[in-house]
């Protein structure tokens, strides 16, 4: 019987990271604070003396719309790293923190898998050290001062009616998305609407994600827009006077976190929004600092392409002034099949037919990346033991023919020598750079950079929005928000937002819902179809498997 993830995680040998820190990258035992052998941050000092260094080569690894077949976006990002350093070439991984609520939902944890898994793997997809925790609380700080304000004679004249600041907590738990807070009478403040969401929709986290600096995280921070007065006016976490507090919850957490993968690379993880709900990015900082101690980093974005790949280049690229060398498209042969209408207990039998329809969904993909966003590619197909050869070949011609290379990757069972040609690809296409564009300008309207997105990644026949949102979006326009960029909260599971749509969906209509001012962040979401900001837990979640041993030890993680 095959180990576990987690069974292959704990027979890694792993270095002490003070000592791998100084070997592989130089960073001088002083500026890394270790919490426990095997994890550290690394200070914000240290970072600030990397500033003249040259940076790296940047490789953004993305991926079709995902589907219950698995796709492997992560294990993939940590098998290439370790196999661009296992051909000889210093390579640093910058990835996100797991959420605890898909850790113990329907997803599963985000270390990888198989041998090609960032460990101590049961640190990372639990508390790790902390970062998570201290965004809730800063979150929940400025909820409870917002709260106190009002109790306490509301100075500033909030409409308690317009309220825009939920509540987080990093578990999927429906029962939140709508509540009353306030009852119990006066001393407990006044009756209200509110809700949660999870932590990795808030926008402390996406802030805490795009700042550069703590005075930079102060700054967005107070800027953060919690409600309107009866005269529709803005509040501010600066308004509230909350902003320093939060901050200093923050301070410890805005400093990125130092693992190893399985064959002892550096890796850091550092943040970790959603790409279906926020921007799904690892932080600025990380990746900025990867970039600094490596000659080749490489990175992810969530979810599929269009989500993912689309929000790390009109935001954290824009924002950040980054730009990828290459983009790594992940796929499987099973999940191209899903796209091509096989139900999901079939997948293992071979069928050309659905392969060649699924085709549809990585071709719009690479067309996007490639035409939209103007990024040289490579295919990565991760093996499965059900694969056969001639669905290989299908695959090889098909892609071939819009002249992108592919390769066939085994990081999952072989580590990073499973990854070595793909490797070699990578390097090959790296040095011949890309010429990154948006897919937007800043200059153009809050409704255009929607219908822009729709029309030209999403394949859709236009948007639509009833007349309220219509009007909150011509509000944010005239108030001078026109120019922030637009983060787009829509299903994962297709180009439309209609998760049942597989395939390449086209003209579709994208509905906008609802609209969210994030002016700390500096964007604007636009919520699409129906999306929750806080996922449930399925029929099956995966805390029914995760136990305790008779030795103490953590069983069921994956």
């Amino acid at each position: 019987m095959p180990l576990s993830d987690i069974e292959i995680a704990r027979q890694a040998r792993l270095e002490r990271i003070v000592p791998l820190a100084g070997r592989r990258l130089g960073i001088p035992d002083e500026h890394l604070v270790p919490y426990g052998h095997f994890k550290a941050k690394v200070s914000l000092p240290f970072i600030d003396t990397l500033a003249d260094r040259p940076d790296g080569r940047l490789v953004l690894v993305t991926a079709i719309s995902p589907t219950p077949a698995g796709e492997g976006k992560t294990t993939t990002t940590v098998g290439l790293g370790d196999a661009l350093n296992h051909i000889g070439k210093k390579a640093l991984i910058a990835l996100r923190e797991p959420s605890l609520g898909p850790v113990f939902g329907l997803k599963g944890g985000a270390t990888g898998g198989g041998r090609a898994q960032v460990v101590p793997m049961e640190d990372i997809n639990l508390h790790f050290t902390g970062d998570f925790q201290a965004i809730a609380l800063a979150h929940n700080l400025l909820s409870a001062c917002l709260d106190n304000h009002i109790h306490h004679g509301n100075a500033l004249d909030i409409d308690v009616r317009r309220i825009l600041w939920k509540r987080v907590v990093d578990m999927n738990d429906r029962a939140l998305r709508d509540i009353t807070v306030g009852l119990g009478g006066a001393a407990n403040g006044f009756p209200r609407q509110d809700g949660f969401d999870i932590v990795v929709a808030s926008e402390v986290m996406a802030i805490l994600c795009l700042a550069t600096s703590l005075q930079d995280l102060k700054t967005r921070l107070g800027r953060i827009v919690v409600a309107e007065t009866r005269a529709r006016a803005p509040v501010t976490a600066a308004d509230l006077k909350c902003h320093g507090a939060m901050a200093v919850l923050l301070k410890d957490a805005l400093a990125p976190n130092l693992v190893q993968t399985i064959e002892n690379n550096p890796a850091l993880l550092h943040g970790g929004p959603f790409a279906n709900i926020a921007h799904g990015c690892n932080s600025v900082i990380a990746t900025r600092a990867a970039l600094k101690l490596a000659d080749y980093v490489v990175t992810e974005a969530g979810f599929g392409a269009d989500l993912g790949a689309e929000k790390f280049i009109d935001i954290k690229c824009r924002k950040a002034g980054l730009a990828p060398a290459a983009a790594v498209v992940v796929a499987t042969i099973r999940a191209l099949k899903y796209h091509g209408g096989v139900a999901l207990p079939d997948l293992g039998r071979e069928d050309l037919g659905a392969l060649e329809r699924g085709l549809a969904n990585i071709q719009r993909h690479l067309h996007n990346l490639r035409e939209v966003f103007g990024l040289r590619c490579v295919v990565s197909i991760n093996h499965f033991g059900s694969d056969t050869d001639a669905e290989h070949e299908l695959l090889r011609r098909r892609i071939g023919e819009q002249g992108v290379p592919v390769h066939t990757a085994r990081h999952w069972a072989e580590g990073g020598q499973g990854a070595a040609a793909l490797a070699h690809e990578v390097v090959r296409v790296a040095a011949e750079g890309s010429r990154m564009r948006f897919a937007y300008e800043d200059a153009d309207t809050l409704w255009n950079k929607v219908e822009k997105l729709a029309r030209h990644t999403y394949g859709a026949a236009g948007i639509s929005a009833s007349a309220s949102v219509r009007a909150r979006i011509q509000r944010l326009q005239d108030n001078g928000h026109g120019h922030l960029p637009v983060c787009v909260a829509k299903t994962q599971y297709s180009f439309s937002t209609d998760p049942a749509q597989r395939g390449a969906a086209s003209g579709h209509v994208v509905d906008i819902r609802e609209v969210r001012l994030a002016a700390g962040a500096e964007f604007v979401v636009m919520v699409c179809g129906d999306i929750m900001t806080m996922p449930g837990l399925p029929k099956v979640p995966a805390a029914e498997h995760i136990d305790l041993d008779e030795q103490g030890r953590i069983v069921g993680l994956s």
